[in-house]
Formats: C-alpha cells, structure tokens, sequence
C-alpha cells in the first residue's frame, strides 16, 4: 500500500463528482484533479474505461487503488484522512450507523428515485430492492429531523453524499423539499469546504471555458 496520502481525483464538473470533492476539501486532502468533459465524452474513452469502466464519475486513484462507486470513494477518502474525524472508526458506537446511511443511499434511495423519475412501477415488495418510495423517503427524513445531521451532533462523509444528492434531487423535482430536507441542505452548504470547492470548480469552468 502506498505511504503517500495523495490521490488523483477524476472528475467533470457539473456532474455528481462535484459533491466529492467538497468531501476533499473537509478532509484537507492533498489531491490533484483530473478533468473530464462529459458533454465532449472524454469518460467514454479508452484512458478513462481503464480506470471506471462504466464510464462514470467521481473516482479515484491512490498509488495502486483505483476506487470507484460513490459509497466506496467517501469511505476510502475519510479512512485515508482520519484525522479528519469523518468516518467513525471499527469500535467506535456510530461506525455502524455511519455504514448504514453511506450505503442506504445507493442501496435504496438511488434506485427508488431512479423509477420515481422514470415513471416506472417498483417491482413486488419481496423483490425490491428499496420496498417502496414513501417508506424509503419517510426513513430518511425521520433521520433528517432528529438531526442536525445522520449521525446526531456529529458531521461525517456520509452526511456530504447525502447533503449533495437530495440538493440534486430537490433541484429536479425529484424529491419533494420538505422543511428537514431544505434546512439540512442548507446547513451543508454553509460549511466552508462547499465554499472552496465550488470556487475551485469555478475557477476550473473559467479556464476550461
């Protein structure tokens, strides 16, 4: 395993990478960024398909570890930085609440957005892999209220995937911005790492453009 702690972030802008690298920002990463336009198809070509096959983004590479999946990349990017106090560790009370709610997104969330928004019929209960829409939605905002964040008083990774998806989300009509839904999005944004990254990203789209 490398001793070094930087990593290669491939990313594009305006895309979902974009939430990733506010998590870089929290962690004080050391991290360079490779750039790929996605309107241009750069992610579909041969370089980038060595590193994600599917195309997608954010990934990253660590020495020899490439890391792809959203869920993947916030876990190995807060243990790589753990100082960062982002991902309880294994023992500590929140390290399994902390999993579930990383992975509930992809898990259950994701997919039962991905029908909401494709005006398609979730399978039979017994076979979904969320159940259904309201009872995945109702879980989520339940955590949201008891809040401030997924894990009670403490902010972690997982709270920097979830504060980006449901600012998507929300955007497109996809979810309804219920009350603890707009409040948590917005004490996300008022963290200074969103601050940085997006005047990064900014910065980027200038000299791109």
């Amino acid at each position: 395993m490398s001793t070094s702690r930087h990593v290669t972030f491939f990313h594009a802008l305006n895309s979902r990478s974009v939430v990733a690298r506010v998590l870089l920002e929290e962690l004080g990463a050391d991290y360079d960024v490779h750039l790929l336009d996605l309107q241009a198809g750069t992610q579909r070509e041969p370089a980038y398909l060595a590193v994600n096959p599917m195309g997608k983004v954010p990934a990253i590479r660590h020495g020899d570890a490439v890391v792809t999946e959203q869920g993947a990349v916030y876990l190995y990017l807060a243990e790589l930085y753990p100082e960062a106090g982002l991902a309880p560790p294994v023992g500590d009370p929140m390290r399994g609440p902390f999993l579930r709610w990383l992975f509930f997104y992809g898990s259950c969330f994701e997919p039962a957005v991905v029908d909401r928004s494709m005006q398609r019929e979730p399978a039979p209960v017994a076979t979904s892999p969320y159940g259904d829409f309201d009872t995945t939605l109702g879980t989520l905002t339940a955590q949201l209220r008891a809040g401030p964040w997924l894990l009670g008083e403490r902010f972690s990774a997982a709270d920097v995937l979830w504060a980006g998806a449901l600012q998507w989300t929300t955007m497109f009509k996809l979810v309804p911005e219920l009350p603890e839904i707009a409040a948590y999005i917005a004490r996300f944004n008022a963290r200074p790492a969103v601050a940085r990254a997006r005047a990064k990203d900014a910065e980027l789209a200038g000299s791109t453009g």
